[in-house]
């Protein structure tokens, strides 16, 4: 008599532990994985997913898809996903500010933040009389200031937003939320995507999701006042290599860099692990091209993951920093 076993979250069947999708690259890495956890898929059916952020106080999570024009939201207590935000005008990477407040990027050409009452609060669409391209990602430090990119993916074709003509360079941003002053961080990276802090913020990592030959995490020395960063220290801190597609990361409380990543000379979709030194130790092998991640649950242990048509977890041995 055969058994027939239903599939694992979705997509595979119930995998042996530990999961093989899960890979050690460096000892480094090995007391990070979990043995006894997995890759779950938690939900399916977008077009292209991306940044995620967590609401602990909630117990959900937010994600964006971007070309259907909204906000999806899955719960842990009850595992279901319902729309949070419809039309979510091209929304894509979200973050929390430091009281709590959801911050978006969105490819309609600004950065807004949700209030306490839901109402939205455009906090910058425009710099010096120009408006902005397709703010992409978003981070929070500790001192209250918004720091985003700007490239142009949003407005180059009707399927993540409007098509547009440029009226800026692709830049990374510093707005001070308060006053509303925004300062250039940086314009000359080539297609600045992803970004996050060191544990300490000593430290502002970029990806250039266009330079070439291949694409790169770059990664500047912050300036003594916190406000801006030391360009003359701009240096490659990962070099990607064939066809490596780095894009949206998130920093643990080791300094460890977790990137979303797609297809390279190795073939690999899923989640790069990279250790403060910028070897690669780890890897996380998923079915879909992995756009952005984010630290959940109780303890910032859970890793979620935004990848093309779904939303992926996985618990591991590392905390997330805070405001990522």
């Amino acid at each position: 008599m055969s058994v027939s076993y239903p599939p694992s979250a979705g997509w595979r069947d119930f995998p042996r532990y530990p999961d093989p999708a899960i890979e050690v690259l460096d000892q480094r890495f090995a007391p990070i994985r979990i043995f006894s956890a997995a890759v779950e898929r938690l939900y399916t059916g977008c077009r292209w997913a991306e940044g995620p952020v967590w609401f602990g106080d909630g117990r959900y999570l937010l994600w964006s898809d971007i070309p259907n024009q909204r906000i999806l939201k899955w719960e842990e207590e009850t595992g279901q996903t319902s729309v949070y935000r419809k039309p979510s005008n091209w929304a894509n990477g979200n973050t929390r500010d430091r009281q709590g407040r959801l911050v978006t990027c969105e490819h309609g050409r600004r950065l807004t933040r949700t209030e306490y009452d839901g109402s939205i609060t455009v906090l910058a669409d425009h710099y010096q009389g120009k408006k902005l391209n397709s703010p992409n990602d978003v981070v929070v430090k500790s001192d209250g200031s918004i720091w985003f990119t700007d490239p142009y993916f949003g407005i180059m074709g009707r399927y993540e937003g409007e098509k547009a003509e440029s009226e800026l360079a692709w830049a990374v941003y510093r707005l001070e939320p308060e006053s509303g002053e925004m300062t250039v961080i940086a314009d000359d990276i080539d297609g600045p995507n992803g970004l996050c802090f060191s544990p300490d913020e000593s430290i502002l990592y970029v990806v250039a999701s266009r330079s070439e030959p291949t694409r790169t995490i770059l990664a500047y020395d912050m300036s003594s006042d916190g406000k801006s960063v030391q360009k003359a220290t701009r240096r490659v801190h990962i070099d990607a290599g064939p066809g490596g597609t780095p894009d949206g990361m998130r920093c643990d409380t080791d300094g460890n860099l977790w990137c979303g990543w797609g297809m390279g000379a190795e073939g690999l979709d899923g989640v790069a692990v990279y250790a403060p030194d910028g070897v690669r130790i780890g890897f996380i092998r998923l079915p879909e091209r992995c756009a952005n991640v984010a630290f959940g649950g109780r303890e910032r242990n859970r890793l979620f993951m935004a990848a093309s048509q779904s939303l992926y977890a996985v618990y591991v041995n590392a905390q997330g920093v805070a405001g990522g």
